[in-house]
């Protein structure tokens, strides 16, 4: 607990903090990685030169501090980084290392205007957040543990098999290499993925791409040109090649209720949300399924789609947009008229994954046709930051 004096003082220089919060976070992940290049792979390179990443973690020290006197908002707000954290099996003994660094970065950056006491009361206010952290992560790990076919930590799982879905995107079916059973995820969730390449250990996120089955899970992957794991995917790996999985997380799953769903993807953002229409519709819930794809030769999983749509004739209506081509309901984008067509009722929850540009798009035309804040989710596959509708 903070004292009354480090409260005072965090609330004093706050501003100050957070005024320069994004040249802390730019300067404290260089430190870290110089004084501890184990944790290295933990972090994604691309998402480091791109600035998403300390951004992530700089909105995240400005969420707490803000929310740290209601505690049930705190943990709220803090699921999306227990999710991500859990994906990548942190450890507790891994937080006294950031807070090394970041305190490092905090001093670097401000210099003589962080007096010891100002150094206390933020490694202070670190240590709570990270002590919150540490319990909800292991509340996450001891409960996936404890399902039928948990574990805890990574587990080995060779490909099964593969199938090319569109020309970038092909899936990769995972079972584990003991014979036993797989846990149970929530349609929406990804999986964290380690292995190696080049002799160096890397991490990633992939979303599951179909409902659970007990015996394999699926990742389907977009080739990028550019993308050192997605490339070895694709032209390395094949069946029988051993991975290492981590808890399924993430909290984009679909909401208990009987009201209809637009979900809404643009290319690979297709993943997510391809699993919760089967299981929304298996429950028996209206769905608007609204696909963006460059073309036909881009359009991924148009054999499950039209089974979903033969199947649940009466609750499916599955609609490709495509930006070329004469294949498609739709030749374009999705836009804001073309959200009001198939956007009956104001009720309707909306789920929308893909590109950073078409969410921001997404979220604002829903914004605009007049859906609810607490009616739109969406999830990015890097490190998150807020959309603005307006």
């Amino acid at each position: 607990m903070l004292t009354h004096e480090q409260e005072k003082l965090i609330d004093a220089t706050a501003p100050v903090v957070a005024e320069h919060l994004n040249a802390i976070t730019q300067r404290f992940y260089p430190l870290m990685f110089t004084r501890y290049p184990e944790v290295k792979p933990l972090f994604n390179e691309v998402h480091q030169q791109s600035g998403g990443q300390p951004r992530a973690l700089a909105n995240a020290v400005l969420a707490y501090v803000q929310l740290r006197s209601n505690p049930a908002q705190a943990r709220a707000t803090l699921d999306v980084v227990v999710s991500k954290h859990v994906s990548l099996g942190i450890l507790p003994e891994q937080y006294p290392i950031v807070g090394e660094c970041l305190l490092a970065a905090i001093g670097e950056v401000l210099g003589d205007a962080v007096t010891p006491e100002i150094a206390d009361a933020w490694g202070a206010l670190y240590n709570e957040l990270a002590a919150l952290l540490i319990d909800l992560e292991d509340q996450r790990y001891r409960e996936f543990e404890q399902r039928p076919g948990g574990w805890r930590g990574t587990r080995r799982f060779k490909i099964a098999s593969t199938q090319q879905e569109s020309t970038l995107i092909r899936s990769f079916i995972l079972e584990p290499e003991d014979g036993g059973r797989v846990a149970n995820h929530e349609p929406g969730q990804y999986i964290g993925v380690r292995l190696t390449i080049n002799d160096e250990l890397v991490y990633r996120h992939y979303s599951l791409s179909d409902t659970p089955n007990g015996r394999s899970y699926r990742i389907s992957i977009k080739r990028e040109e550019q993308g050192q794991v997605s490339c070895h995917f694709h032209d390395v790996l094949k069946p029988g090649d051993i991975l290492e999985l981590l808890p399924p997380a993430g909290d984009l799953t679909l909401i208990e209720g009987d009201e209809p769903l637009l979900l809404a993807s643009g290319g690979v953002g297709q993943t997510p949300l391809l699993p919760m229409a089967r299981h929304a519709l298996s429950l028996g819930r209206q769905v608007i399924y609204l696909h963006a794809a460059l073309d036909a030769d881009h359009q991924a999983f148009k054999g499950e789609l039209e089974e979903l749509k033969s199947e649940y004739p009466q609750h499916l209506k599955a609609v490709r947009i495509h930006e070329r081509g004469n294949e498609a309901e739709h030749i374009g984008r999705i836009d804001r008229s073309l959200l009001a067509h198939y956007l009956s009722d104001l009720k309707t929850r909306c789920y929308f994954v893909g590109p950073q540009g078409f969410m921001t798009a997404i979220n604002r035309a829903l914004s605009e046709l007049g859906v609810d804040e607490d009616r739109r989710h969406f999830e990015h596959f890097g490190p998150s930051r807020p959309l603005n509708a307006t």
